[in-house]
């Protein structure tokens, strides 16, 4: 990929440009419709080479002092180059600007040492399947 890279806050993104790096990225991804995902977040930034969407991660709030990390999700082409620790950094900065005073994420065991990278604690928490 070329071009420079952007990052940008909460820029308008389309269902189509969300499930291509959504399918590049997460083997087995489902096309889905993002528009109302977005329209329930905080904030959520997107990184850019060019016009390509290489880069996501959503944050969402709980209308007090939480927030949430999302679908942190970096093309394959653009892995190892330190954009998914961008990407956190720039959604927990947005996310303290908008007023959180805690940000939490969850991941899959095998992802604990980038989240350490990015300064996320281990903690105690529960999970319910629902469906």
């Amino acid at each position: 990929m070329t071009g420079p890279l952007r990052l940008e806050v909460s820029p308008p993104l389309t269902d189509a440009a969300l499930n291509a790096l959504f399918s590049g990225a997460w083997p087995g991804h489902t096309p889905t419709a993002f528009a109302p995902r977005l329209a329930r977040s905080l904030a959520w930034i997107a990184a850019f080479r060019g016009d390509r969407l290489v880069g996501y991660v959503n944050v969402a709030g709980d209308g007090g002092v939480h927030a949430f990390l999302l679908d942190t999700t970096v093309h394959p082409g653009e892995r190892r180059r330190g954009l998914g620790t961008r990407l956190v950094e720039a959604a927990s900065g947005e996310a303290a600007r908008l007023g959180a005073e805690w940000l939490h994420v969850d991941y899959e065991p095998e992802l604990a040492p980038f989240y350490a990278e990015c300064g996320f604690g281990p903690t105690a928490a529960g999970l319910r399947r629902l469906r």
